[in-house]
């Protein structure tokens, strides 16, 4: 029996879903090296990231199972719970051998516990879009604070980011200490403290304050790539909100 470890990000946990597949080496359980602790049942395995597996998999679960799909394996994977990891991976299985019919499987105790888990996480992104504030922090910088149950900052950029294109503007996430910045053209996701902002020299130029936070996250040894893997390329943010 293999235990699977991950560094806890999607595409890592896309890549394990590859290399279960491939060396027909099925996983006892999936672990995210986070909240990973020694199992005594299992060979334990450490699977490395790697993004073109990764583009496979989920390519593979739109054109053989479906947008549906993924979007709903993406939403259980920001729960956040350790369970997720193998429900997801048996979801998928499942999916690889019924295809798009899975989406009216819901009797099916995999289908039902993913499908409850992705409508717990899209429900409360849509709540934290409703329900955000900004406050005008400094001439031009925009910030809202939450604290949801799951990890809905890669959900609600998107919405935002198009909403306020020519705003700059952070979300931040306390629970986790996260935030999602946007500077009009792109956002990332730091864990790079928010009290930075605060301790920059003030200046009504907002364009020289932002180039000094944005030049801050940059600077080689300070950037988290866990972090950046932790939200679905571009390409996939049309099917993320669901066209709201």
């Amino acid at each position: 029996m293999v235990n699977y470890i991950f560094d806890g990000t999607f595409d890592g946990l896309m890549t394990v879903i590859y290399e279960a597949y491939y060396s027909h080496q099925h996983p006892n359980d999936i672990f995210s090296e986070i909240n990973h602790q020694i199992n005594f049942l299992g060979h334990d395995v450490f699977v490395s990231t790697d993004i073109d597996k990764s583009n496979k998999v989920q390519h593979a679960i739109e054109t053989k199972i479906s947008n549906k799909a993924l979007r709903n394996i993406y939403y259980a994977y920001l729960s956040e719970l350790e369970s997720s990891y193998m429900l997801i991976y048996r979801y998928i299985r499942l999916g690889f051998k019924i295809g798009k019919k899975i989406d009216y499987f819901i009797q099916n105790d995999i289908v039902h516990e993913v499908t409850k888990l992705s409508q717990k996480v899209r429900h409360e992104a849509y709540k934290m879009i409703e329900l955000i504030r900004f406050k005008e922090v400094k001439k031009g910088l925009f910030i809202a604070k939450i604290h949801p149950d799951y990890n809905v900052l890669p959900i609600i950029m998107p919405h935002f980011a198009e909403r306020f294109q020519d705003q700059y503007f952070i979300i931040h996430d306390e629970k986790r200490n996260l935030s999602a910045v946007y500077d009009k053209k792109a956002w990332i996701i730091t864990d790079i403290p928010l009290q930075d902002i605060s301790n920059m020299k003030d200046t009504e130029d907002y364009e020289i304050l932002w180039k000094m936070y944005h030049k801050s996250i940059s600077i080689e040894e300070r950037k988290n790539l866990r972090l950046q893997r932790q939200h679905m390329p571009k390409k996939y943010w049309d099917m993320l909100t669901e066209k709201q």
